[in-house]
């Protein structure tokens, strides 16, 4: 198996060779720039890494995996405009380098190069991958307008929080894995197993998110702790503190933005039980996670380095 370093060198050096189109320019030109900002390519190495699974090399699973990286960076160039971000891995955003309608425009054709991937297994895989993209795309879609939709919504439920962030997240991690499993020509039963393998560890690792965006060392987090208590978002942390009906929770909502409120909230929602409440939430999707990951064991698939990733992500402190 290979490790997660060699891995994400092999595949940022895929998205750096990619060869777009050089025009026009202003459509291609924004591809390049982004996909060339890094990240982690986490989503990626989970299709080589599901693939491997079946003894599929990752010569082979790079298109899929190249497919998921590009729907994400896709989303990321949209979601970017929803946001008015102005920043994104410490660079200019698109929309901001360029301009809206090019931003717009050349994510839809980065969504295209995702396809265009997919379509390098010309074979009785290719209508199963298609599927399961279809349907992620749709609900990455629909998880996307649920998160804009909570931001003027007055209450927002524990379930309706969890279902957001199953559709905006969790669901391209178990797209990305069962993609590994399609490549390996797997039946039905077995790529479901990995699909909700992803989908579990994801949303475990979405609330690790809410958890360290509050309470991480801010020397290993490399961002300020807080940004979501300062914006009053609806994580699952806040979400739990405003179910105690404590009036402090409101108090702090009232507070002005600054290193005083985020330290309010860390003594308060840690008093009121919402930390050890969330963070049994995440307990609970990572072990439903590793029963999908014990029944492929028992089917005499090696599963350790799906089991060893999971406990990477979810101890992880940035």
């Amino acid at each position: 198996m290979n490790s997660l370093e060699q891995l994400s060198l092999f595949i940022e050096e895929h998205c750096s060779a990619y060869r777009f189109k050089t025009e026009p320019s202003n459509l291609y030109d924004p591809l390049r720039y982004f996909m060339t900002l890094g990240g982690k390519r986490m989503r990626p190495i989970l299709t080589i890494m599901g693939a491997d699974l079946f003894d599929v090399k990752k010569e082979e699973s790079i298109h899929a995996a190249l497919a998921i990286e590009f729907f994400h960076n896709f989303s990321l160039i949209h979601d970017d405009i929803m946001d008015v971000a102005p920043l994104r891995r410490g660079k200019e955003t698109v929309h901001e380098k360029w301009n809206t309608n090019i931003a717009i425009l050349s994510g839809d054709a980065l969504l295209v190069e995702a396809y265009q991937n997919l379509a390098k297994y010309p074979d009785e895989r290719l209508p199963i991958l298609l599927k399961r993209f279809n349907e992620t795309a749709l609900e990455v879609c629909e998880g996307q307008q649920m998160d804009m939709d909570f931001e003027t919504k007055k209450t927002v439920s524990e379930q309706e929080y969890l279902e957001m962030i199953r559709l905006k997240t969790s669901v391209l991690l178990g797209c990305a894995f069962e993609f590994g499993a399609i490549l390996g020509k797997q039946d039905e039963q077995t790529r479901a197993r990995l699909y909700h393998f992803g989908v579990s560890l994801g949303i475990a690792f979405q609330i690790q998110d809410d958890i360290l965006d509050l309470y991480a060392d801010p020397e290993k987090f490399g961002k300020q702790v807080g940004g979501d208590i300062l914006s009053n978002k609806k994580t699952l942390l806040l979400i739990s503190a405003l179910d105690t009906k404590d009036d402090r929770v409101n108090e702090l909502l009232e507070m002005e933005p600054t290193v005083f409120k985020i330290e309010t909230a860390k003594t308060l929602l840690k008093e009121l039980g919402c930390l050890d409440k969330v963070t049994k939430v995440k307990e609970y999707y990572h072990a439903e996670a590793l029963k999908e990951l014990d029944a492929l064991s028992k089917m005499e698939f090696n599963v350790k380095p799906l089991k060893d990733l999971s406990e990477f992500l979810l101890v992880r402190e940035h």
